[in-house]
């Protein structure tokens, strides 16, 4: 089956002023938009050309995973965010967090490290290990915690076209904007 583009959960211009139109457009319409087509490129012949896009991610290999791992990323991601996002999460993820990094500033303080210390391209997540205990993990390039045993919770884009029109080369300017914008319900809903 084809992969498909999935529509923005929501405006292009309701996560302004934290991410930009441009931003999303340049992302959505341009980036995201590019790996789907590759990928569908690269899905004859492949014998994974009947399952779904998380399914082929676990099982693809070379230009076919980088494709199809970046389409599924980009996906998730665009369901972290929310306009009504922000703030602190809700009671259930509010309490694992606090268990594991004392409260919800030093769980950012510990997020903002690992994206701060990532070399390159990736991406930083936030994920529910098999013993139900949050971690913070980053990845590079198109790596993602569905090839692993970790459960993913939130995704923080750290490709360099996620900021470079809104905040040019300040990447924790952009990740001051992303807390503005995360959609806790969600997050929440993903746990185990």
């Amino acid at each position: 089956m084809p992969i498909e583009l999935p529509a923005l959960p929501y405006a292009r211009t309701a996560l302004e002023p934290h991410l930009s139109a441009a931003t999303l457009d340049a992302l959505h319409g341009g980036v995201h938009r590019a790996c789907v087509d590759a990928a569908n490129g690269l899905l004859p012949g492949s014998g994974l050309e009947e399952l779904a896009l998380e399914e082929i991610v676990r099982r693809a290999r070379g230009a076919l995973f980088e494709q199809a791992a970046q389409a599924w990323t980009l996906g998730f991601y665009w369901t972290c965010l929310s306009p009504r996002g922000g703030g602190e999460p809700g009671a259930r993820l509010g309490e694992l967090l606090a268990r594991q990094y004392g409260d919800h500033a030093r769980f950012r303080d510990e997020f903002a490290r690992v994206a701060m210390g990532l070399s390159g391209s990736g991406w930083v997540w936030l994920v529910q290990r098999a013993d139900g205990s949050p971690g913070i993990v980053a990845t590079h390039g198109a790596n993602n915690p569905l090839t692993g045993s970790d459960r993913p919770l939130l995704a923080c884009n750290l490709w360099e076209h996620a900021w470079y029109l809104d905040r040019q080369n300040d990447r924790a300017q952009y990740l001051e904007a992303f807390w503005k914008v995360v959609d806790w319900n969600a997050v929440t809903a993903r746990l185990r």
